[in-house]
């Protein structure tokens, strides 16, 4: 199996265990991201592998499941009130089931694809290796709003992590360009920590610009569960404070990051 598939079966895995530990009423309880109560964000991620196994079995049901979410999008909905009326009474501990199952297949449907298959998806298609990585980073970062809601700490940051990080950096151009922007033609040069040896680091050091600190926290910013205030990270120079300030490792149109001290746990 690729080896980022089996991390995002591990990254599932991880939520799953701490889902599994709700009482009833916390699922409906809302979170400080956007309000969405839990059962908004697994009901947000259970879409998210129900379009990426149609992607990785049926392409053409793929099409027309998007084409019917943007319909019904187009009519006012926003995103977590179609996925509510889409998946109706399928919340809490029947939602957590059907999640997992779904997660499992989608696994199991990209382990039986080749490693240079290309899937279609609702911002450009995406190869093997990269959609793993994207359905990873969207339970990791999802998962931080509930763990914040239910003022726990995380495990400590797996290997896996860096899959995230290396999505955060190569998204650099996608954050522009997702907003019209011109792309800076000099990259900041990224270096951090981790406790699993030497830092890991990405591009030479230039007039880019610097961001300096710990893998978690970079990781937070790109995926925009942390404002970059929030963290300890060490941004420098006007190219890596601008990046910093629009980051944005998704797919979907620009997301405005969370204005300082909004997502804070507890």
């Amino acid at each position: 199996m690729m080896q980022q598939i089996a991390d995002l079966e591990a990254e599932g895995r991880e939520l799953h265990l701490l889902l599994a530990t709700l009482k009833d009423d916390d699922w409906r309880r809302p979170t400080l991201f956007k309000a969405w109560t839990i059962d908004d964000i697994v009901q947000h991620l259970h879409m998210g592998d129900l379009m990426g196994l149609a992607s990785a079995t049926a392409p053409a049901q793929f099409s027309a499941l998007l084409a019917d979410i943007q319909a019904r999008r187009a009519t006012g909905l926003s995103r977590v009130e179609e996925t509510r009326q889409r998946l109706g009474d399928v919340t809490g501990q029947r939602l957590l089931e059907q999640w997992r199952v779904t997660l499992d297949r989608l696994c199991a449907a990209l382990s039986a694809k080749a490693p240079d298959a290309r899937l279609k998806w609702s911002g450009p298609d995406m190869g093997v290796r990269m959609f793993a990585t994207a359905r990873q980073m969207e339970i990791w970062s999802h998962a931080q709003a509930i763990y914040d809601l239910l003022d726990r700490e995380r495990p400590e940051p797996s290997p896996r992590l860096r899959n995230i990080a290396e999505l955060g950096v190569r998204t650099f151009a996608w954050a522009y360009r997702n907003r019209g922007l011109p792309v800076p033609t000099v990259v900041p040069h990224i270096r951090l920590a981790t406790p699993f040896g030497e830092p890991w680091e990405w591009n030479p050091e230039s007039a880019g610009g610097s961001v300096v600190g710990e893998a978690i926290a970079f990781c937070q910013v790109v995926t925009q569960i942390r404002n970059v205030a929030d963290t300890a990270l060490i941004v420098e120079g006007d190219g890596a404070k601008h990046w910093m300030s629009i980051a944005q490792c998704f797919a979907g149109p620009p997301e405005t990051p969370p204005a300082p001290g909004t997502r804070r746990r507890g």
